[in-house]
């Protein structure tokens, strides 16, 4: 299997990568697999697996398939950062191994995959940032209704009576609002959007997809990290970035008003509190937006690896299981310095369980 694009890793995330890397190596002598995760250290495999997708996880991705060199030194991991959709195109063609996808397959793409069964298998969980681009304005406290309003184009300029009541002390400047969305179709935008829909459903009309029709003067990029340079780059942006690619990029971000009514800022630890009472289907699909608990910040979300549970033959399935049981195993460990939250316990076991599900 070839695959057809290049890998792509950022300057900032190789740092990122490096520094992880390293503090893995300090606790590797203290840190064992657990024993669903035996597949990926009880024999030596040998191959190549071509992954693409998410950006929101190709950090992890970068930094768990230099790592897994150490587990199984004869399989090759590659992962191109290309967006959910893109992911899931190349998986239901055939040009890639693994999708990564943080959102499941939307019906209007199911006749592409032919019937095969598709494995969900969550690995982190992580913060959707508002970030946004204000001189002398360092905090910034949003409400789910102000956002949905600023991203339908119904609130335009920063020092609309709305933002100002919600931000008392903060000199708001009289500058047009510019919103940074992405071009490609996204899991990013799709759970951001969810979260519109879920918590402001009287102010939030354009729906929930990987791909929205955003107002007219609206500006698009690629992948999370060129929505992050759309921010950076111009003055009164506000755009959707993940929390790691937010903080790769020197960005600012607000804090949200979750479902208790707080004002919560992106961390792992509010992320980790918004995951921890989702309801899991039986295919291991969810979502963590609005959830509940004081502590809570409100636009978490999720990815999945997806895989095909018939291989086509026996050592890409023994490749798939320990590479993706490295990620649900040791790989946790290196999820909290990059940015993203570990899988609550309780979905991590299940995950692991499913491994036995892919076969050839």
């Amino acid at each position: 299997m070839q695959l057809r694009r290049g890998k792509r890793v950022t300057a900032a995330g190789g740092a990122v990568v490096a520094m992880v890397l390293a503090l893995a190596a300090c606790s590797s002598s203290t840190t064992s697999a657990p024993a669903s995760t035996s597949t990926s250290t009880s024999a030596a495999l040998s191959g190549t697996l071509n992954g693409a997708g998410s950006s929101f996880q190709n950090t992890f991705q970068q930094s768990a398939i230099q790592a897994f060199k150490s587990v199984q030194s004869g399989v090759t991991v590659n992962y191109n950062s290309v967006g959910s959709g893109t992911g899931r195109t190349d998986l239901a063609s055939g040009v890639v191994n693994f999708a990564g996808s943080d959102s499941p397959i939307p019906s209007s793409e199911q006749s592409s995959f032919k019937g095969k069964t598709v494995l969900y298998f969550p690995i982190l969980i992580g913060p959707i940032t508002l970030s946004y681009n204000l001189s002398g304005v360092s905090s910034l406290k949003l409400t789910p209704d102000v956002i949905a309003q600023i991203f339908s184009a119904k609130i335009t300029n920063w020092d609309n009576t709305a933002i100002a009541s919600i931000n008392p002390g903060v000199k708001l400047p009289n500058e047009p609002i510019t919103i940074a969305v992405r071009s490609d179709s996204s899991g990013t935008t799709q759970n951001f959007s969810l979260f519109l829909e879920t918590a402001a459903p009287s102010d939030w009309s354009l729906g929930s997809s990987s791909t929205i029709k955003w107002p007219a003067g609206a500006r698009a990029g690629a992948q999370n990290t060129g929505v992050a340079q759309i921010i950076k780059t111009t003055p009164g942006a506000i755009g959707y970035v993940d929390y790691t690619d937010a903080k790769a990029s020197g960005l600012t971000y607000a804090s949200v008003q979750n479902k208790a009514g707080n004002y919560i800022a992106p961390s792992v630890a509010a992320a980790s509190a918004s995951a921890a009472g989702v309801t899991v289907a039986p295919n291991l699909t969810f979502h963590a937006v609005w959830g509940s608990g004081a502590a809570a910040y409100p636009i978490t979300y999720q990815t999945w690896v997806l895989v095909y549970a018939q291989q086509s033959n026996a050592n890409d399935a023994a490749m798939l299981k320990a590479y993706i049981g490295y990620l649900l195993g040791q790989g946790q460990s290196l999820l909290a310095p990059l940015g993203y939250a570990p899988l609550p316990s309780a979905i991590d076991a299940m995950a692991k369980a499913q491994l036995t599900k892919i076969t050839s």
